[in-house]
């Protein structure tokens, strides 16, 4: 390798930087990445090297980036009364960064599937109402931007619920106000702008999005999503037709056409009214995340770069959090992945880039057993990996 760690007079010095995501159902990034810096600093120490270990929990913009955020900002996450997806009570958190400028919501908070699994689902009432107050308190602490994660939805209103929560008013005919949920949509006449909170106007918005799908149509929100989320045949169509009303009426108030913008299908439609209107922009989540906690920068001056995450499979290298890191990292640099499980062909890890694939099992063990010892196991493979790249990281000469 081309790469070499700098020295000092007593000692070589290796710099690691330690950025992965998190091991979904059984360790937060914070905890991964606590783990994987443990062993490497043991693995050096005891070859006689110094270890300076950069540490970023990673995530890619999906469940478990507002935990990503807050322990890469260092800072605790705040909490808010608002609704889940049905109008009932619930506390979600949001975060803000260090200086205030930057604060992030995952939606799922307020209008996740999980938050309404104890009762049969309601695909065409289910509203994005609860975010509303998520980004109030965001909008009362002054933030200059606005980090929208938006998986894991229980809705498909099209993001109507959130904008009526800030003051919009979506309209009938007779100059009533549509109920919450997509199933009115069909029925919508106008959009009332009057009374819609100016300071959301002024912020930036960017919203972690991984897929392309569009508004409506047979790979729009309702056809793809709108079954996960309880919606049968009827249910579909009708969502989707208010969806396209949807769609009709923000392009006469703002002149874009959501119809054509990849992605304004995610989270039940989220996305649309947010692009048409306040200009949000959609992102892929890693690089949203990368690009807020400067994860370039970091992993340009690593000698080494652990990364992670709980199943390391083809779909890894696809713009998820591995992927991100390998195409941020130099490419003479090593890259190593430690995962519970690790299922990608030696040929796909060479083409990736991928130096080296981990799994934390140290023999035969199920499932339940790998969650239980889940942060052992980390420590243990990045001690191993570190150790077997030790030789390659020393100075020559």
């Amino acid at each position: 390798m081309s790469h070499a760690p700098h020295t000092t007079d007593d000692a070589p010095r290796v710099r690691v930087a330690v950025v992965p995501d998190s091991f979904k159902g059984s360790a937060h990034a914070v905890e991964v990445a606590g783990a994987m810096a443990r062993g490497a600093r043991e693995a050096f120490t005891g070859l006689g090297m110094e270890a300076d270990i950069d540490v970023l929990p990673f995530a890619d913009g999906g469940e478990g980036t507002l935990d990503a955020l807050l322990g890469a900002w260092g800072t605790d996450a705040r909490t808010a009364e608002t609704t889940d997806a049905l109008g009932r009570p619930v506390r979600a958190r949001y975060g803000l960064s260090p200086d205030g400028r930057t604060g992030v919501i995952e939606a799922a908070e307020a209008n996740g599937l999980p938050l309404v699994n104890d009762v049969p689902l309601r695909p065409l009432t289910a509203s994005t109402r609860g975010l509303g107050p998520l980004v109030g308190a965001l909008l009362d602490a002054g933030v200059a931007e606005i980090l929208l994660c938006i998986g894991g939805s229980a809705t498909t209103d099209g993001g109507t619920g959130l904008l009526s929560a800030l003051g919009a008013r979506f309209l009938a005919s007779d100059g009533s106000e549509l109920p919450d949920g997509g199933g009115g949509l069909t029925g919508l006449d106008r959009l009332d702008l009057s009374g819609l909170d100016p300071r959301a106007r002024s912020v930036r918005w960017r919203i972690a999005c991984d897929v392309t799908n569009p508004l409506v149509g047979e790979r729009g929100a309702a056809a793809v999503f709108g079954p996960q989320k309880g919606a049968g045949p009827e249910d579909v169509r009708v969502l989707d037709a208010g969806l396209g009303r949807l769609a009709d009426v923000l392009a006469e108030v703002s002149g874009t056409d959501v119809r054509a913008l990849p992605g304004a299908g995610a989270a039940g439609g989220l996305p649309a009214p947010l692009a048409a209107l306040l200009g949000a922009e959609l992102v892929p989540g890693s690089r949203m995340v990368a690009d807020v906690l400067g994860a370039e920068e970091l992993l340009s001056r690593a000698d080494l770069v652990l990364t992670g995450e709980g199943s390391f499979d083809t779909q890894s290298m696809a713009g998820k959090v591995v992927d991100a890191v390998r195409r941020l990292t130099p490419a003479d640099r090593p890259v190593v992945v430690i995962a519970g499980s690790v299922s990608v062909p030696r040929q796909e890890l060479a083409a990736a880039g991928i130096t080296a694939a981990l799994s934390i099992a140290r023999g035969p063990a199920t499932l339940d057993r790998l969650r239980e010892e889940v942060l052992p196991g980390i420590t243990w493979a990045a001690f191993t990996s570190c150790r077997l790249l030790a030789h390659g990281l020393l100075p020559r000469g």
